[in-house]
């Protein structure tokens, strides 16, 4: 009789659990793919791929320090502990809302080509087109300048006392997290032949283990440099000189001129309204435009009467995508260069133009217009805010995950490859020339509602990144999610459109869903033409601060399909 009785309470209790699980699995939201609830605090927040850089951030904020203070922090902690995505060999993109002044700013810190290397000698070098390694794709690394002008800018603590928390990482040592772990032993197998990789970031040939503690102390005597010696070491001091003589000894064409000759840009953001919120994006050589045209075609229909998930919702995105990325492929280029006529292509009236020639029941095969972009590469975004109201948006990179392979003497980071995105076909927008931007992926963003900051996010991963970016606005303004679940909610991805050959797109590209799309969608989906191929890891990574514009309180999010971590205080 007990045991009959044990069994029950065990059953019941079973039941209960199940029910439990059940009716919790959702997050009490009705959304069966959130994953976690979004992250409250007053004082400061700070969103990253990476838990203690995220720690990192808030460590620097109650010190005293700025919403950019710690945007950097977590910058340089991101360097040394996901040099899969960024570091200082890589360029940076900021948004900054600054509330003393109530305005945004832009700052552009992309490289730029080396002024040695005509398109002439290039196109000899590489008959076949610009490797994704080796010393032919790298350009001026902008990023240190990038962190220098938004701290002389926006800063408050000494740039030394912002670094501290990294160099100490860096000599101490850190646990690598399990998708850093995994793309790093992967970038290894292809990227230990280039020069000072291996004594770099391998020990015993290999790359750390998931919870390995790990050290880069070349790195931290870097960054300790730059904290005492400022920006000027790097770029005309005795760093510059060392990268110079290595990219001379290796066969790139990089000189100590063109390091000493970089300077960032400050840049006005650019933006469209799509329902009431106002959309910010930094204007070209990146691709930031293409997320505010995808956005204005969109608002042509009704999105929500569609609903999320529909065929469709997906259908029309996916059309609105490849309008924007035939423009993204002709137009879009460094605007020292190149004529880019921004003001139209976000302009309503355009829009408008582009959508109708979308047909709600037939994927296009090919659109007017097109030239060059590639679809990959690896980023990190991050976003802070302080108690006085100032947000970051902040995006950086190496491009293709590590970048070149190719790491300077001594000085513990690898450069990045971002001239591959160059067209080496003359006379068009994005085709090489000295001294020039190459075309870029990586973008910020930042959302203002009647002229007051909402929201700082960004989604890295190459050319998921617009595609990303309207995915998260339509989330939150046409149905409803909350700021974690408009992260979390299934994304598509549409690839290969035109490409950088000069080839255009003539067979509609591919489209990718996430899991969690019906069969009955996909089956419509292909029934109107679109090809539907897996990627696996393609999704990007999100990060989003959200401000309550009554109570001041901010909100935060992460990409739960990375290892990031939402925190304020």
């Amino acid at each position: 009789m007990l045991r009959n009785l044990r069994l029950l309470t065990f059953s019941a209790i079973g039941t209960l659990c199940c029910t439990l699980a059940l009716n919790a699995q959702d997050r009490v939201t009705g959304k069966p793919w959130a994953t976690r609830s979004e992250v409250y605090a007053q004082h400061g927040m700070a969103a990253t791929s990476q838990p203690l850089a995220t720690q990192i951030a808030l460590d620097i904020l109650k010190q005293g320090g700025s919403a950019v203070d710690a945007a950097i922090a977590a910058n340089a902690a991101l360097g040394l502990m996901e040099p899969t995505g960024c570091g200082i060999g890589g360029d940076l993109f900021a948004i900054v809302w600054d509330a003393k002044s109530e305005q945004l700013y832009g700052l552009n810190a992309s490289g730029r080509s080396p002024q040695g290397l005509s398109l002439e000698k290039l196109r000899e070098l590489a008959p076949d087109g610009i490797p994704a390694y080796g010393p032919l794709p790298v350009s001026v690394p902008g990023a240190v300048d990038g962190w220098f002008e938004l701290h002389q800018r926006f800063g408050k603590l000494e740039m030394a006392e912002v670094l501290a928390p990294a160099i100490r990482y860096g000599r101490e040592g850190f646990p690598v997290t399990e998708l850093i772990s995994y793309y790093w032993r992967a970038s290894a197998r292809g990227l230990s032949r280039y020069e000072g990789f291996s004594e770099t970031f391998l020990r015993e040939g290999r790359g750390p283990r998931t919870g390995e503690l790990w050290t880069n102390p070349l790195l931290a005597n870097t960054y300790e440099r730059l904290g005492k010696e400022g920006r000027d070491v790097f770029y005309k001091g005795e760093m510059a000189r060392t990268m110079a003589s290595f990219m001379e000894r290796v066969g790139g064409y990089l000189r100590y001129e063109d390091f000493a000759a970089h300077t960032s840009e400050w840049v006005e953001p650019v933006s469209t309204n799509y329902r009431g919120w106002d959309v910010w994006e930094l204007p070209p050589n990146g691709q930031g435009i293409a997320a505010l045209q995808i956005l204005n075609i969109l608002e042509q229909y009704d999105v929500k009467e569609m609903g999320f998930g529909s065929a469709d919702y997906v259908h029309l995105f996916t059309e609105a995508k490849k309008l924007a990325f035939e423009d993204r492929a002709k137009f879009y280029a460094d605007m020292d260069f190149a004529e880019v006529p921004v003001d139209w292509l976000i302009s309503k009236e355009y829009a408008k133009e582009r959508a109708a020639l979308i047909d709600m029941k037939k994927a296009a095969d090919s659109y007017p217009a097109g030239n060059p972009h590639l679809e990959s590469g690896d980023t990190i975004y991050l976003c802070t805010a302080d108690a006085e109201g100032n947000m970051v948006s902040l995006i950086q990179s190496n491009y293709r995950g590590m970048g070149s392979g190719l790491c300077p003497d001594g000085l513990g980071f690898c450069f990045q490859d971002r001239g591959q995105l160059f067209d080496l076909e003359p006379g068009r927008a994005n085709s090489y020339e000295p001294g020039k931007r190459p075309f870029h992926t990586i973008i910020p963003a930042f959302v203002t509602q009647d002229g007051q900051p909402l929201m700082a996010f960004g989604v890295m991963g190459g050319a998921t990144q617009p595609q990303a970016h309207a995915q998260i606005v339509v989330n939150m303004v046409d149905f409803g999610m909350n700021l974690q679940e408009a992260g979390d909610a299934p994304r598509m991805l549409h690839s290969d459109s035109s490409q950088p050959t000069g080839e255009r797109m003539t067979n509609g590209g591919d489209l990718a869903l996430e899991r969690w799309y019906s069969d009955e969608v996909r089956a419509e989906l292909e029934k109107r033409g679109h090809k539907l191929r897996y990627r696996r890891g393609a999704f990007g990574g999100y990060q989003a601060i959200l401000r309550d514009l009554a109570t001041g309180v901010y909100a935060g999010a992460s990409e739960s399909r990375k290892d990031g971590h939402a925190a304020g205080y």
